[in-house]
């Protein structure tokens, strides 16, 4: 399943099914079983270290003393058999959480978990049918929800990786509707709604950070500019050993439609700061403390390289020392100002992010 389309659903509208909602639905007696409680709190816990193969067994077990119908246990277990790669198991928990739910909009998010597993389970390269069968498990959910914009959002997506544009537009016009232009998301669906082609490409994960001087940094606003996201820490020797290289991309490329961002896993705070002002990294710094950044680009190992371009497809991924990064760049910034001088000279281009 293509990254961007995975976090910028859940940017667009509320996937996990609210508490509320859940328990409403549910007799509140097995809620009060200590064994049950027990199971709930260890599968919980199982998710949060990452073992999602003992969580899975633990939701089981929970959703067995509930008499098979809690739909929170079902919605955990879902999100671990998603982590673990069992893709064909969470399409099954997926329907079988839309066949208990008692309202429109647990159906409705429960659909949409089926979508999103048949996303992860057919790749980034489907076949037109198995496309389709996404597309429809999303307009199911629109049908049951309206408002499930997460839904409107990757049915539009499936739509333009089927090859209908103008479809696919009106679902991402929609989504944009739903939005304020502050909104974290409304930045990237504009971009959709003016390129709908863009959902057929591996786009880079939406984010916005507070960088070490205070200034916002977010993907979307870099105004059509390249981005290099480099994942690194002080305490890496490899990392260290390529700051000659990094030092030398942020002068090289000064000026031009190039932006390097460089995402620390330091948990040291001063040591972080003192490395940076040593080491005379004048460029764009951010702590990523809870590793969410680092989790939402699959990054496992440092140094971790990833170049994007200025439509915000996600163009490269290098891992390692050696990487030949300003090789990579050099292509990719040519391109930017090849297409910002045809922008300055009277043209116009959907794909141009918004900004300078």
């Amino acid at each position: 399943m293509p990254v961007m389309l995975r976090l910028l659903s859940a940017a667009v509208v509320l996937l996990a099914i609210p508490a509320a909602v859940v328990h409403a639905q549910a007799a509140d007696d097995y809620h009060s079983n200590p064994k049950f409680i027990a199971a709930v709190k260890d599968a919980r816990q199982m998710e949060h270290d990452k073992k999602p193969e003992i969580a899975i067994d633990d939701y089981k077990k929970a959703n067995k003393i509930a008499g098979g119908r809690c739909v929170e246990c079902m919605a955990g277990l879902y999100k671990a058999q998603m982590m673990d790669g069992g893709y064909k198991d969470a399409i099954e928990t997926a329907r079988e959480m839309e066949a208990v739910g008692a309202t429109p909009l647990v159906k409705s998010v429960a659909a949409y978990d089926r979508g999103r597993a048949l996303m992860s389970k057919y790749g980034d390269k489907p076949k037109p049918e198995q496309v389709e069968e996404e597309r429809a498990a999303f307009q199911e959910a629109v049908d049951l929800y309206p408002m499930n914009m997460a839904a409107v959002f990757d049915a539009g997506a499936a739509l333009a990786r089927l090859g209908r544009i103008d479809d696919a537009r009106k679902e991402f016009q929609l989504c944009l509707g739903s939005l304020k232009p502050g909104d974290a998301a409304w930045l990237r669906l504009k971009h959709f709604a003016d390129d709908p082609e863009l959902a057929t490409h591996n786009m880079a994960p939406a984010f916005e950070v507070t960088a070490l001087d205070g200034s916002k940094f977010n993907l979307d606003a870099m105004g059509g500019r390249v981005v290099l996201v480099d994942f690194w820490a002080t305490w890496c020797g490899p990392c260290n050993e390529e700051l000659p290289e990094m030092r030398k991309i942020a002068k090289e490329f000064a000026g031009r439609p190039f932006v390097m961002i460089s995402v620390s896993s330091d948990k040291d705070e001063t040591a972080w700061k003192e490395f940076i002002q040593k080491h005379e990294m004048t460029w764009v710094q951010y702590r990523d403390v809870d590793h969410k950044l680092a989790d939402e680009f699959g990054v496992a190992a440092i140094p971790h390289y990833f170049t994007i371009d200025s439509d915000g497809v996600l163009t490269t991924e290098m891992v390692g020392s050696g990487s030949d990064v300003e090789g990579r760049l050099k292509k990719l910034v040519a391109k930017a100002e090849e297409a910002k001088a045809h922008v300055g000279a009277g043209g116009a281009t959907t794909h141009a992010l918004s900004g300078n």
